[in-house]
This record gives structure tokens, sequence and C-alpha cells, in this order.
């Protein structure tokens, strides 16, 4: 935790009792006592020991079949509107349906004439690179 401190003399006093029963003090320049005093927290609104936290709601999700086969769910990123209806697959362009969806190809797995090999490389030297200098310092 940091915080700061802001060091202060007190300076004790002394309680003297006369002989017509007044209260006299004095304080003594001697015995000053050095205390340290921490910047308080700030003190949020609506948060305390007492209040119930509010949980985050995530989107609501849709368990309709034909709503689902129908329609992209979820695409519409507007407050108003609907999402796109789905179009046959004739419609998308072939590359759409040659992507990797799956788990990402090993390196030597891909053929060493491709742009994909290349990149793929270049990245593992990059996190090679990285795990060797881990423990190095400057």
């Amino acid at each position: 935790m940091f915080a700061y401190c802001l060091f202060r003399i007190a300076p004790s006093t002394q309680c003297i009792r006369s002989s017509a029963g007044a209260f006299l003090s004095r304080v003594s320049t001697l015995n000053r006592i050095q205390t340290c005093g921490y910047a308080k927290k700030v003190a949020s609104k609506g948060k305390g020991k007492g209040m119930m936290k509010e949980e985050l709601k995530g989107p609501e999700v849709c368990k309709d079949p034909v709503r689902l086969t129908s329609y992209a769910v979820g695409v519409n990123i507007y407050k108003q509107g609907e999402d796109p209806k789905l179009k046959p697959p004739e419609e998308y362009p072939e590359w759409l349906f040659q992507l990797n969806l799956g788990k990402v190809k090993k390196l030597h797995e891909l053929e060493p004439d491709t742009w994909e090999y290349w990149k793929r490389l270049r990245k593992e030297s990059i996190w090679r690179n990285n795990r060797l200098h881990k423990g190095k310092k400057l």
C-alpha cells in the first residue's frame, strides 16, 4: 500500500492546579511527540458494508432454434434494429467457407511457400526470444 506520511509535532500539555482552584495550562516545549497522520481514503457514494452489490448482467441468450438458424443473432451492434437475416450459402464468397475455425496449425503442418508459414515462423521466433530474455535484466 502506498501512502504518504505527514509529520507534525503535537505539544503535550500539563495542567497545574493553583491554590485558587483555577486550572492553568502551560505547554511544555521539551515534551513534544512526533505523530504520523495518513491520508484518509475517499469514501465512494453508495458503497459500504450494508449496501448490496449490483450484479452485472450479460446479454440475453437466444435459445430459439428457428431464430438461430435463420438470423445472425448478436451481430447487430446498434440499440435499435434487428439482426440480419441469413442468406443461402450460394450468395456468400467461397473463401468464407475455407477459413480455419479450429485450432491453429503447427509450423510443420504449413507449406514453406505460403504467407501463413512465414507469419507463424516470425510469431514463434518472437515467443522464443521473449522466453529467453524473460529472466535477464537490462
